[in-house]
């Protein structure tokens, strides 16, 4: 940075909830891009990180108290708020929300907010059941249509030991979306606003693995936790479009607005499928059994010291090449994933050509990359127009990364 360039002033407004301790990691990201970062750390912040950690890593005093007569001769809280480049809100609690949405100033956070005309990013963080209610949902709509920006949340483990959407963003995501408000990536800007480049298009998304029966007891299955696809079709739903999700067995909480259609195997994913046809994008993200049982037992097989009971394979219906093949009511965007253990761009490419879809999206699930089951992903778009490598990103970035670039695609075909 030039030595005369004003630094970029962040004012990152800690809220109360366990995820309080990613401001830390967030401000090391800040300071060492050379940005001012002030922070103010609200009454239930202070319940999960100390004044003294954030002021160490931040450099200057954290503000706590509207009232503070020491604070207010140094710098009112109107000139604080009014200093910065940005005003970032991580976590963002439900309460938080709910204050911001109504306009309520009783503490020196939500005052700052009223008293700002900068942009704001707010994180938010909280239980999946709270994300979800229909007053934060109502609250969270409220202050997108009023302009404040959102990153995240993503789908995760929480501290309480649940599993779903309302998981912080990580710092790295919060911070390049930091850098985007800031340095005028608009069409980044405008999408982390709630642009909806799907609006009035229909989406089915296949997610999670299928289970092919061997007997009453045992199938066929793999590591699958259908967290990416989740995490598209909940993409695709901000982005404005109706969304069919077409899920395996999983072990993940439904999606508000999203019509969820649960199946179990190869067999039952083709025909829900089909009955949501048809659409305008269909994402194949499931991680669909290859073969299945000929024929399954009725009873359980019985271990009695024969040798074991020889099974016949044969190959489960290819959703994605049938859609793809369609002579009529074919989506106008077909997107497959080909997720590979080796050579993955030569499986990819491969894929593409064989089953004649639009775009391929390859993720390599060697064991040692943690992809199934885990929280992150690194995607390689595959496509005629050339081949685009993702760094590795939160598995709820990458569906937004993808679904926005999906949208361009849309645009694109319909003229737009």
């Amino acid at each position: 940075m030039p030595v005369n360039e004003k630094k970029p002033l962040i004012l990152l407004i800690v809220g109360g909830g366990i995820a309080a301790y990613k401001s830390l990691e967030l401000i090391r990201l800040l300071r060492g891009a050379e940005f001012e970062v002030r922070v103010v750390l609200t009454k239930a912040g202070a319940q999960f990180v100390t004044p003294l950690s954030l002021a160490s890593l931040a450099g200057n005093k954290v503000y706590e108290d509207l009232f503070s007569l020491t604070d207010e001769t140094e710098m009112g809280h109107i000139e604080l708020s009014r200093q910065a480049d940005l005003l970032v809100i991580a976590p963002a609690t439900a309460d938080f929300l709910a204050k911001a949405a109504q306009g309520l100033a009783n503490d020196l956070a939500s005052t700052l907010l009223l008293a700002s005309d900068k942009s704001v990013l707010a994180a938010p963080a909280m239980n999946w059941r709270m994300w979800l209610h229909p007053a934060t949902q109502r609250n969270f709509e409220r202050l997108r249509s009023d302009g404040m920006l959102f990153i995240g949340p993503n789908h995760g483990a929480m501290a309480c030991g649940e599993f779903g959407p309302g998981r912080m963003a990580e710092p790295e995501e919060i911070f390049a979306a930091i850098n985007a408000v800031l340095h005028g990536q608009k069409r980044l800007a405008k999408d982390l606003a709630g642009r909806e480049s799907l609006a009035g298009k229909k989406v089915v998304v296949t997610a999670g693995p299928t289970f092919e029966p061997i007997d009453p007891v045992r199938y066929i299955a793999n590591r699958s936790s259908g967290k990416q696809g989740y995490a598209i079709a909940a993409a695709a739903r901000d982005a404005g479009a109706k969304v069919v999700l077409v899920s395996g067995p999983v072990a993940l909480p439904p999606l508000a607005g999203v019509e969820l259609v649960r199946v179990e195997t190869a067999r039952d994913m083709a025909a829900a499928v089909e009955a949501a046809l048809p659409c305008d994008v269909f994402i194949a993200a499931a991680a669909v059994a290859d073969w299945r049982v000929d024929s399954d037992f009725d009873q359980k097989i019985k271990k009695n010291g024969d040798s074991p009971p020889a099974l016949k394979l044969v190959e489960n219906p290819d959703i994605l090449a049938t859609v793809a093949r369609r002579s009529k009511n074919r989506p106008s965007l077909v997107v497959g994933f080909a997720a590979e253990t080796e050579k993955l761009l030569e499986h990819a490419r491969k894929k593409l050509a064989r089953k004649g879809c639009d775009m391929i999206v390859a993720n390599d699930i060697s064991p040692e990359k943690g992809v199934m089951g885990g929280d992150q992903n690194t995607l390689v778009l595959i496509s005629a127009q050339g081949e685009v490598a993702w760094p590795k990103l939160g598995k709820d970035e990458a569906a937004r990364r993808l679904v926005e670039h999906i949208g361009e695609l849309v645009s694109k075909i319909g003229g737009g």
